[in-house]
């Protein structure tokens, strides 16, 4: 029978200013909604902020979640939530506002059918991630990944006007390594959806302390 689920606490990121190449590196998207783990037990899904608090607003996407993956017995995941327009781009307001309808973004696999998978270097846990997410399954996508290129990828999001990406190391595992974490922001300073941000969230205190998890 597998393991109960543990309660986990989402890896931070570190910042950087300027992207770089690096052949022990990998680099994502960073995508611009609100960070979450996804449980999923005995198929019902709960998604939980990093700063450990159920996103009841998202209830409806959380059992998407746990039917998309009705072939595991229980796992967390580790991903954004966001709002995807029809170009791919996340919308921030869309999210905020509830504009649209959410997704979860997976980019990494903590736990599975009652396996601990932290100590795994990331892209072993990504290969995992990428076995179990299902490919037609609007409300559950995998986040793809890069090696080495961290230049072009920023300069892409540039073009995009994307909100920056994510540098991570490709062996280590879900951990703090020497009291750092292994992962790196690297953000668009020129980010449109950015602009205005905070002044938008006066009035609306109880989105700010949802928007402060993200």
């Amino acid at each position: 029978m597998p393991r109960p689920l543990p309660t986990l606490t989402p890896l931070p990121l570190q910042r950087r200013r300027e992207p770089f190449d690096h052949r022990d590196w990998l680099f994502e998207l960073k995508l611009d909604g609100f960070r979450a783990l996804a449980y999923v037990e005995r198929g019902k899904g709960t998604l939980v902020s990093r700063n450990g608090n159920t996103f009841k607003r998202f209830a409806p996407l959380a059992a998407e979640i746990a039917v998309a993956l009705r072939g595991v017995s229980n796992a967390i995941l580790d991903g954004e939530v966001v709002c995807l327009g029809g170009d791919g781009r996340p919308l921030f307001n869309a999210l905020l506002y509830r504009r649209s309808e959410p997704c979860f973004v997976a980019f990494d696999c903590l736990w599975l059918d009652g396996r601990d998978l932290r100590r795994l270097p990331l892209i072993e846990r990504k290969r995992v991630l990428r076995r179990i997410v299902p490919r037609r399954r609007p409300c559950l996508q995998f986040l793809p990944h890069l090696h080495r290129r961290g230049v072009d990828l920023f300069t892409e999001v540039v073009q995009r006007d994307l909100e920056g990406i994510v540098a991570k190391l490709r062996q280590p595992s879900y951990d703090l390594v020497g009291g750092t974490s292994p992962w790196v922001k690297i953000k668009n300073r020129e980010y449109s959806q950015a602009v205005g941000r905070h002044a938008q969230f006066d009035g609306f205190q109880g989105e700010k302390r949802l928007a402060r998890r993200a």
